[in-house]
């Protein structure tokens, strides 16, 4: 590991990467403590014991937020608009002819829903700054200190909310061009890592005992092996080629297998399914006297009803975003044009029917792994109350642990591809 580590900064351009990724990261986390205007410290610790501790759905946003939400700093709004404006972006491939046939022209048709999903990230943003506001004037919070009359001060706080969103989506859209890995997925990684120190304290200060404490944070490290041992976890399908004779060589006649993952979505459907379940929570937010709307808003960000439907999600997610990058069909047809079989299954209609019924038996007992690591930590939460557990709990370590294995995957190509042996071996 710490050999690759080396020979990534030995390439020139591998050193630029990660040193603008990193420089990007250490961005964000500074505007993160950045209050908008007005904004008096005192009465945002207020507004938070009273609010975002006591409210599940405004704890867990509060936690993708870094602890931006809490402070109601420039980068408040964190990466939630622009994660449920690419949710609402795919589902609508699916049901909107027009924009899945879009999706299919390649790089010039993905430049263009790209574009739609930063005009939705925006227009998801401004709903989310007028909410936000409305949710912390509800708990006394004067925003008053700048002198202005009222209304131009709710457009000032709005605005830099909004401005705001749209640098932390450039500089994931940077990370993910031109540094090392998907900025989006790091940004979140980032945020959940930010909290840890305050997590520790929390947790020993709350049980009063360090030994359960130290104990909870064993058993986390200790899920980390298996949650790698599922995620780099495949099946292999044999595949044959045939032989053929071009001049006087003879090709092909090898075998060799096609590799499908056992969590082939990754943490899409983890953050793609907790979006969803707390979106109504960031809805609700204008309504904070409303409340039948707050009890809605709370029952699916906690309880039995948040663990049920998160099990359904995250199991619909999969199989969803899986359909989605592995096309069994396209890849049935690429092996039949390079002379490429499965044995004992025809070519075309009855190999993509095969690889679709491969995929389909893989990626249940995937889907239903990450649901139960996510929705177990949240049962013992609602139980122990342990911050620790809420915060590095089974969707958050999960989340970790992808975000870093598709980073080092993606560093590990690009050694590779410069003549190092990379990270694995």
């Amino acid at each position: 590991m710490l050999n690759g580590i080396a020979n990534a900064f030995r390439v020139p351009e591998l050193r630029k990467k990660t040193l603008l990724t990193i420089l990007i990261l250490l961005i964000y986390r500074v505007g993160a403590y950045v209050p908008v205007p007005g904004v008096p410290f005192q009465d945002m610790l207020s507004a938070y014991q009273l609010g975002l501790s006591s409210s599940g759905a405004m704890a867990v946003l509060n936690l993708f937020s870094g602890g931006a939400l809490s402070r109601m700093s420039v980068f408040a709004l964190g990466i939630m608009p622009y994660i449920t404006a690419q949710i609402i972006l795919q589902l609508f491939q699916a049901v909107i002819p027009s924009l899945g046939e879009l999706a299919k022209e390649g790089e010039a048709g993905q430049r263009k829903i790209t574009q739609y999903t930063r005009y939705l990230t925006i227009g998801l943003a401004l709903l989310n700054a007028i909410a936000y506001l409305f949710y912390f004037r509800s708990y006394g919070v004067d925003f008053s200190n700048m002198g202005f009359p009222e209304w131009l001060e709710n457009i000032i706080i709005v605005f830099t909310m909004l401005v705001g969103a749209v640098i932390i989506m450039w500089l994931g859209e940077v990370i993910t061009q031109r540094g090392i890995g998907n900025g989006m997925s790091l940004i979140i990684f980032v945020n959940i890592m930010s909290g840890l120190p305050s997590a520790l304290i929390s947790s020993v200060t709350n049980s009063g005992s360090v030994v359960l404490t130290a104990v909870t944070l064993i058993v986390i490290i200790a899920i980390i092996p298996i949650i790698v041992y599922v995620e780099r976890g495949q099946r292999r399908i044999p595949i044959q080629y045939a032989k053929r004779v071009v001049g006087r060589r003879v090709m092909g006649g090898q075998a060799t297998y096609l590799p499908i993952k056992v969590n082939t979505a990754g943490v899409v459907p983890i953050i793609f399914a907790s979006a969803v379940l707390y979106f109504p929570a960031q809805i609700a937010v204008f309504f904070p006297s409303v409340g039948w709307v707050q009890a809605v808003a709370n029952a699916l960000s906690s309880g039995w009803l948040n663990w049920v439907l998160s099990v359904v999600l995250i199991v619909f997610f999969a199989y969803f975003y899986t359909s989605m990058i592995f096309n069994p069909e396209e890849t049935a047809d690429q092996l039949r044009k390079q002379g490429g079989f499965i044995p004992g299954v025809r070519p075309g209609a009855a190999t993509a029917a095969y690889i679709k019924s491969t995929i389909s038996h893989i990626t249940l007992p995937g889907a239903l792994f990450m649901a139960v690591l996510a929705v177990v930590p949240t049962i013992i939460f609602w139980f122990t109350n342990d911050t620790l557990i809420q915060s590095f709990g089974g969707t958050s370590v999960l989340i970790m642990v992808g975000v870093a294995m598709d980073t080092i995957s993606s560093l590990e190509s690009q050694l590779k591809m410069h003549n190092y042996d990379g990270f694995f071996k």
